[in-house]
């Protein structure tokens, strides 16, 4: 089975809306060699077809210890080959995802949930996710969530009412992610704030920093 990372750190969301499709593999790639380990192909704009073939595109150039996962198209995870997929509360239920992937053959894929409030945190892990996303923690640039942001404290509760690893998602800037990793997540994704072009390595690299630097909820030093 594909093993996530432990913490998850910096998740790199790779989303056709923010940053054209020619251009993500190479922002891929620079986001790996910053260090970033985990990433998610978001185009929801794009047909099944051009959505894999950026996927194999993405996949060319990432290490081998890097986890790719694709937004919401768990067909397109499976044809591909990528480690995963991960859905939102109104797509696929994680089961069937996971009966998708798990029907190409492979074994075990991750699968990833989204979650929008502390009490449905809770209730994920029913569900039997690998991890959840959390948010919007702020409001978000990239997506319409027609959602109120939770805010550090919403974050917090989240984190408390699961055990599974906590994605914090909407709205985080490479200034939030000291703040953001503080509170307990266990992922922070970056997307607008990150994909910048011609400076995607720099920007990743700040942010994997301060990941780094910061503990988490609980722990010293």
């Amino acid at each position: 089975m594909t093993q996530l990372p432990s913490p998850l750190g910096i998740y790199g969301i790779l989303d056709t809306g923010t940053l054209a499709p020619d251009r993500l593999p190479a922002a891929a790639a620079a986001m790996a060699a910053a260090g970033v380990k985990v990433f998610q192909v978001r185009g929801k704009d794009l047909p099944g077809g051009a959505l894999a073939h950026l996927v194999r595109a993405v996949q060319a150039v990432l290490p081998t210890d890097t986890v790719l996962l694709v937004n919401d198209r768990a067909d397109v995870a499976r044809v591909t080959g990528a480690d995963g997929v991960h859905v939102g509360d109104e797509d696929l239920a994680v089961a069937d995802a996971r009966r998708i992937l798990e029907d190409g053959g492979r074994g075990p894929r991750v699968t990833g949930f989204s979650t929008h409030s502390p009490e449905q945190a809770a209730r994920a892990a029913g569900d039997g996710p690998d991890y959840i996303g959390v948010g919007p923690i702020f409001a978000s640039r990239t997506k319409v969530t027609g959602r109120a942001a939770l805010g550090l404290d919403g974050l917090r509760a989240a984190c408390a009412a699961t055990r599974l690893p906590v994605v914090a998602i909407g709205g985080i800037t490479l200034a939030d992610v000291a703040a953001v990793r503080a509170a307990g997540a266990s992922g922070i994704a970056l997307i607008a704030d990150l994909l910048v072009d011609g400076e995607v390595e720099a920007r990743a690299r700040q942010a994997v920093r301060s990941f780094a630097n910061t503990p988490p909820a609980g722990q010293g030093g």
